[in-house]
């Protein structure tokens, strides 16, 4: 008895060669989005949770969804998205920035389109480090005359 034979059918994992699967990258302040694209109906999965259990503000569903909205593809593809760091702002960042990373590669022709919106540029604000001999990273420690 082989070591392939002890493998029963339903532990086998199902490829499907069918589906193409899209992945990207977005970041911002701290937070990294790692997405997966999938063909589908428009869903959104965030950690998985459905987007507007995960980002409960309509500010952080709507800058999630402004490059699927600025392409009309937001009932194309179903997202897969694992978001890691940071705050909520900093999460929906990195997701609007992974998402529209993603749609270029699924269609090179968005790119003129994402990149006039602001979608492809990654924000480089970070927060500054503290400093020795600072209390913080511009505020001094308060100075006494005497």
């Amino acid at each position: 008895m082989s070591v392939e034979e002890t493998v029963t059918e339903k532990e086998k994992p199902v490829v499907k060669e069918t589906q193409t699967v899209i992945q990207a990258t977005g970041r911002r302040k701290e937070s990294i989005a790692q997405i997966r694209v999938l063909p589908g109906n428009g869903e959104i999965e965030v950690n998985g949770k459905p987007l507007t259990e995960y980002f409960r503000q309509n500010s952080h569903q709507t800058v999630v969804k402004e490059p699927l909205e600025a392409t009309k593809l937001s009932n194309r593809f179903r997202l897969v998205i694992r978001v890691i760091g940071g705050g909520l702002s900093g999460q929906a960042g990195a997701v609007r920035h992974a998402i529209a990373r993603a749609l270029v590669k699924t269609d090179a022709s968005l790119r003129s389109l994402l990149r006039r919106g602001g979608f492809l540029t990654r924000d480089p604000r970070m927060k500054e480090r503290k400093k020795y001999g600072q209390k913080g990273a511009r505020k001094r420690f308060q100075w006494t005359k005497r």
